[in-house]
């Protein structure tokens, strides 16, 4: 319904229930791609240590690889949308090339082999099934036992039927693993293209629904949640869909569904864009059209830069060991780069506000790395280390990944509701304080996991109400957090550089996910076939990283707390 404008932006704005109406279409664009990221994301890690064999150590840094480089391209695509393409082409073709990742992970051959060598023959280790509810089983010519692994031996179920001793010391045997090269690259490839898609479609789409708000319009915050809440409900259906496909059914099952959702996105972008009003068109077409080289315009090369992050991302989730050596020092250029942009060609509140903009984006940095915890470490320990039956049924790991944005769909309206109500009595908390809180409540979820698996014994598996505490705390943390932090980077940016700085807002979102890799492969545990074969040391490790990165983040957000009142200074009103 059409209702009169309340911002500055336009005496006749069209709006739905309040907000610009475009606000609808972004909504449901970034709902779908959201319902493929988080498709893929839930079941990524279990698949590269089950499918592919890769130790927890290595599934948990290709995975923070993966997830940062998903970030850091976005400065790469935000910059050239800002210049050049405007954000619907950057939008667009970002959308192509997530739709073409998405569908290349289907591409899964017959996975990775374990062979166990024993006694100058060798057999195959393989799983049942897939998930946390799989086991170990030995295959011979004559037959499948399950087999268990200790410290020091490999025992046999039923040493009769694959003619082997029931007891095999492990200095006895020698593990290797076979891998379909082909089908691992597809999967670096895929990824690749993920990276470079998302690269122009996340900072871009944020950089629109900032567009729609005027330079002060209440509406702004409660914009930004009910945005965040609407990509959430894409999140939340994918950890329930694609996760049970992907480990009941097959992994291209669920990767299939998530390349659908990216599909459906992509169509809901291109079906209405007048309802943008002009506000993601590039800069200049007369620019774009510019010859650069023989044939190639400005907007070629700007699709060609894409093609190169491609291959540059291929590189890098192959030697995802390169990515933080490489990350470090951009992140630098990067904060040195708008800190003398601010110093240099700003002046007054606006360049108090420009640097107000990049604490928040420092500030993130404690909070996404022990969040991001949940698509790695998380994910693991809650297919392996958590009693996950409900109502007789055993629940599939990455399904419990839909609380978070279940609890985000459940709150976010409350807590939008809640800073307009609070903002009213003057009492809303500052941006900075809202940050300082949740960074607490990112470790408050992780002392309260451990609790948890400390009640629980050395090797008695979680209660799983502690994974839906661990959710609702980082949940909570969350939208003091993210949805804050993304309106109060574009409010605070000048206009002619907003979508650069929402480049470096995930820019070091994606430095926080690559230490979230970091942090999770201190806690990967020994595995053979996929999976673990120690419970009482992997749960120990579990508890002792966890442990430690909790207070350190309660520490952080005392800091915070402490200049809260400098940084809401520098903002000048546009808290």
């Amino acid at each position: 319904m059409d209702t009169p404008n309340i911002s500055d932006n336009s005496n006749h704005e069209k709006t739905i229930m309040g907000h610009p109406r475009g606000l609808v279409i972004l909504f449901l664009t970034e709902m779908w791609e959201r319902f493929s990221y988080y498709g893929m994301r839930g079941l990524l890690v279990v698949y590269l240590t089950q499918h592919f064999l890769f130790s927890d150590e290595k599934s948990s840094l290709l995975y923070g690889a993966y997830t940062a480089l998903v970030y850091v391209m976005t400065i790469i695509g935000g910059s050239l949308a800002d210049r050049y393409l405007g954000a619907r082409k950057a939008v667009t073709f970002g959308a192509i090339l997530l739709t073409l990742g998405h569908f290349g992970m289907t591409f899964e051959g017959s996975g990775s082999k374990q062979i166990l060598s024993y006694n100058d023959s060798q057999y195959q280790i393989a799983l049942d099934g897939r998930g946390g509810d799989a086991k170990q089983q030995i295959i011979t010519d004559s037959g499948k036992s399950y087999v268990t692994f200790t410290e020091t031996d490999m025992v046999v179920a039923e040493p009769g039927v694959v003619d082997l001793p029931e007891v095999i010391s492990r200095d006895d045997f020698f593990m290797s693993v076979e891998t379909e090269e082909g089908y691992l690259n597809m999967l670096y490839l895929s990824l690749a293209l993920l990276i470079a898609g998302v690269g122009f479609l996340k900072a871009n789409i944020s950089t629109i629904v900032g567009s729609l708000y005027g330079f002060g319009d209440a509406r702004r915050d409660s914009g930004f949640t009910i945005f965040y809440m609407g990509i959430n409900m894409g999140a939340f259906l994918a950890s329930i869909f694609c996760g049970y496909l992907g480990i009941v059914h097959g992994w291209k099952y669920g990767f299939g569904l998530a390349g659908i959702g990216m599909l459906i996105g992509l169509l809901v972008f291109l079906s209405s864009q007048s309802w943008l009003e002009g506000k993601a068109e590039p800069p200049s077409m007369e620019k774009l059209k510019e010859k650069v080289f023989l044939f190639i315009n400005v907007e070629w090369m700007c699709y060609m830069v894409g093609f190169a992050i491609i291959a540059v991302s291929m590189f890098l989730v192959m030697n995802e060991e390169l990515v933080g050596g490489i990350l470090g020092p951009i992140g630098i250029v990067m904060m040195l780069g708008m800190i003398g942009y601010s110093m240099l060609q700003l002046q007054g509140d606006e360049r108090s506000r420009m640097l107000a903009a990049i604490y928040f984006i420092l500030a993130q940095i404690p909070f996404w790395a022990l969040f991001e915890q949940a698509g790695s470490s998380l994910n693991l320990l809650t297919a392996r280390l958590v009693d996950r039956e409900i109502f007789g049924w055993s629940v599939p790991g990455p399904v419990f990944q839909s609380l978070n944005a279940g609890y985000i769909f459940m709150f976010a309206p409350l807590v939008a509701w809640l800073w307009i109500w609070l903002a009213k009595r003057d009492l809303n908390p500052s941006t900075p304080i809202k940050f300082a809180l949740g960074v607490a409540l990112a470790g408050l979820g992780f002392l309260a996991l451990v609790a948890g698996m400390k009640g629980a014994g050395e090797v008695g598996l979680t209660p799983v109400i502690f994974i839906f505490l661990i959710y609702w705390i980082h949940t909570m943390g969350e939208l003091m957090v993210s949805p804050v932090g993304l309106s109060a980077v574009t409010k605070l940016a000048p206009a002619r550089i907003v979508g650069m700085t929402m480049g470096a807002w995930f820019l070091y979102s994606g430095l926080s996910n690559f230490l979230a890799g970091i942090i999770a492969r201190t806690t990967g545990a020994e595995t053979i076939g996929g999976q673990m074969t120690n419970v009482a040391a992997a749960k120990a490790g579990y508890i002792e990283v966890y442990s430690q990165v909790g207070f350190i983040a309660i520490g952080i957000s005392v800091l915070m707390l402490l200049i809260s009142p400098v940084i809401t200074k520098m903002m000048h009103g546009a808290d």
